[in-house]
């Protein structure tokens, strides 16, 4: 059919309908190669761990699981790093949602691609967005209960949206993924104590702490006596559970993922060894496990997936 053939009203209805195909695609000032490059880049950079255990995992998982990793990095960096972290969390949730934003920054290029292709629900990244803005407002917490609730927010989530990526048998893998967040948190927070308290925070439980016999002006001092080691002694053999725990859930994941995630796992809770190596001192050194250390264990970690025995 011609366009001269048609009634005056189809005129009138086509040049409507033409309209909505003159919707321009905003311009890319990467490719999507760069953009997950790019994350991979900050991968290396802030997580040696992460970057080492998801090597062996096929590219495009590989890619877009550090597409989520540089993804959380930078959202929590919006909150933690601004003069003022609510505005600049704001702006970052509005780019999140804004194509032409997308277009213009590599790492929201890469994890809105890598949000679609594996179909990571919305939910989650509300749920660890959330879990960042809660450090805008909450600097202590009474109850191990109640700093579970943050833990879920920026670390399990990721696990949770890690497994949409890995590939998973069915909602019986969610609470091992949940469980291992709060682990890997814990082990954050047990190493970071000197720092948070720097940046005005406190996240060890305020009832355990007294418990101990041990006060916020203990923390400030870095007091490193037989009531801190003793703290620490309960706080690490109760990560050390949550790792147990949870590991199973790795039986549960796509084979293409379960090293990674066994490797994120065990490299992490090495951090606790380190800690406990010297003399449960948080505040003066930052624990960690050497690169040495890390690949060392790296053959023990994959003849344990390869064999089950996380079972």
């Amino acid at each position: 059919m011609t366009t001269t053939s048609l009634q005056h009203w189809e005129h009138r209805l086509l040049a409507k309908a033409l309209a909505g195909l003159e919707v321009s695609t905003p311009r890319q000032s990467y490719t999507l190669e760069q953009a997950y490059r790019h994350c991979e880049q900050i991968t290396r950079a802030h997580s040696r761990t992460f970057f080492l255990a998801t090597a062996l995992m096929p590219r495009g998982k590989r890619q877009a699981i550090r597409a989520l990793y540089a993804f959380c990095r930078v959202s929590d960096e919006a909150a933690d790093q601004a003069v003022d972290p609510r505005s600049a969390l704001a702006t970052w949730q509005a780019q999140m949602a804004d194509p032409e934003a997308i277009a213009q920054d590599p790492v929201l290029l890469a994890w809105d691609d890598t949000r679609r292709r594996f179909r990571i629900p919305d939910l989650y990244v509300q749920h660890l967005l959330e879990g960042i803005a809660q450090d805008l407002t909450t600097t202590r917490y009474q109850t191990f209960d109640e700093l579970t609730y943050y833990c879920y927010g920026v670390a399990s989530t990721v696990g949770l949206m890690s497994m949409h990526i890995i590939g998973y048998n069915g909602s019986e893998a969610v609470p091992y993924a949940i469980k291992l967040g709060v682990a890997l948190q814990l082990t954050n927070i047990l190493r970071d104590v000197g720092e948070d308290w720097q940046r005005g925070r406190l996240y060890l439980p305020l009832h355990e702490l007294a418990a101990y016999n041990l006060t916020e002006e203990d923390i400030a001092a870095g007091r490193v006596d037989e009531r801190w080691h003793a703290f620490m002694r309960f706080q690490i053999a109760r990560a050390r559970r949550l790792y147990a725990e949870s590991l199973p859930g790795i039986a549960m994941l796509h084979p293409h993922g379960r090293f990674a995630v066994a490797a994120a796992a065990e490299l992490y809770r090495g951090i606790l060894d380190d800690i406990e190596a010297h003399n449960y001192d948080v505040f003066n050194r930052r624990a960690h496990v050497s690169d040495g250390a890390k690949l060392a264990r790296l053959p023990g970690i994959w003849w344990r997936v390869k064999t089950n025995r996380y079972r």
